[in-house]
């Protein structure tokens, strides 16, 4: 909500990182500068490391490729949606703080929350990084699940913290007791429902590592996926019951928006501040604000998508029973296959067939990331993926 905590457009630099804070910390001076200079560039986002993982959309496809491999959502922006943006695209010209404020009370609202509980932003990147170098130091570790998301670990690098990958359950879950163990842990993350493996770490899991997990550390659950699961249970009531959690929240997924720019921070409001302090974010884009609020009151759409994309998903999960290929139990729109070859070497062949598939993760070397696409993408995929692999 650019500058503003609440719809009462308080300041949103509520403090500054300093020098000190950080060596307190046991961060080196060179991180420091870095981080420093990063935040004067106006970037949260610096990492080298995001890049690698954002290749899915940089690439360069020939025209009419299959794009299934950066967990995009075909169906784009939703009708009222495009409609908001549409309208407000005209006054471009203006700093309309109060288009930001608008998400952060329809959220709020939505789940139960006090505003100022609410922290809107472009995106859910910026924050994710932000809560590893808010919480993570040379003496406080990030905890994320093996396989998951990589840029936490980028962030970590950054005030040299240890990462602990700690190895999914034979459910694919996240090992929440495993994860609890790390005493010394800064952060504790979990994808909910993961990524890459789009599978759930139940409720009662995640309400067990809150009341578990080591003193002082915060858990971040990423809810990126979890509107696409046709049963969600988010974990709201945590952050309304003021728990050492920072819940992150996107439109790019079921909503579609990921060339848009619209997420979210569910936090108290002291946690949101240490965030804020490795934030140089000012305006949010209006239409990216427009569209998501739209979004949010467009009635009967999660349940639409949710049919479609499930839908799809099921229809592609009979292919790969019919040709024993083994696959996580996604409920979401991305799923593991084990091909039984090298990655590379599979994501590679399927390029030739003109289907772009999701990077390799090392820890499952003949493993590939599939995004669930449209009904015909999925049909090219069959297609490529039987010749490739021929099954």
């Amino acid at each position: 909500m650019s500058f503003c905590d609440s719809v009462n457009f308080q300041p949103r630099m509520l403090t500054t990182i300093t020098e000190n804070d950080l060596l307190s910390r046991g961060v080196s001076r060179r991180s420091f500068g870095r981080i420093a200079s990063l935040l004067a560039a106006g970037s949260a986002l610096p990492f080298s490391t995001e890049m690698a993982m954002a290749q899915a959309s940089k690439i360069e496809a020939p025209a009419g490729a299959v794009m299934i491999n950066a967990n995009e959502n075909p169906l784009g922006p939703c009708k009222d949606a495009l409609d908001a943006l549409h309208k407000i695209a005209a006054q471009g010209g203006r700093y309309l703080f109060s288009e930001g404020d608008r998400v952060q009370k329809l959220l709020a609202d939505g789940e139960g929350l006090k505003t100022d509980h609410v922290r809107i932003y472009p995106g859910s990147s910026a924050p994710l990084h932000q809560t590893v170098l808010a919480f993570c130091s040379p003496t406080k570790s990030l905890v994320m699940g093996n396989p998951g998301y990589e840029a936490g670990a980028s962030a970590a690098e950054v005030v040299s913290a240890k990462v602990y990958r700690v190895p999914l359950t034979k459910s694919f879950a996240h090992d929440v007791k495993a994860m609890a163990a790390v005493k010394d842990a800064g952060v504790i993350y979990i994808t909910n429902p993961n990524n890459p493996t789009g599978t759930v770490t139940p409720k009662a899991d995640i309400e067990w590592l809150m009341a578990n997990k080591p003193a002082g550390s915060i858990l971040m659950l990423d809810e990126a996926y979890m509107h696409i699961s046709p049963n969600p249970q988010f974990n709201s009531a945590l952050v309304a019951a003021d728990k050492d959690i920072v819940i992150l929240r996107t439109f790019s997924k079921i909503y579609g928006m990921a060339g848009l720019r619209a997420g979210a921070v569910l936090a108290r409001p002291d946690l949101i501040a240490k965030l804020d302090r490795f934030s140089n974010n000012g305006m949010l884009p209006i239409t990216g604000m427009a569209a998501a609020a739209a979004s949010l009151q467009a009635k009967g759409l999660l349940e639409e998508r949710r049919k479609i994309i499930g839908d799809t998903r099921t229809d592609v999960f009979a292919y790969l029973d019919k040709k024993k290929l083994h696959y996580t139990p996604s409920v979401t729109n991305c799923f593991m296959v084990d091909t039984g070859r090298p990655t590379q070497e599979v994501i590679a062949a399927m390029q030739k067939e003109n289907v772009y598939i999701g990077r390799p993760w090392p820890v499952w070397p003949t493993h590939v990331r599939v995004t669930v696409g449209t009904r015909d993408e999925m049909e090219k995929f069959k297609t490529a993926f039987s010749k490739v692999l021929s099954v």
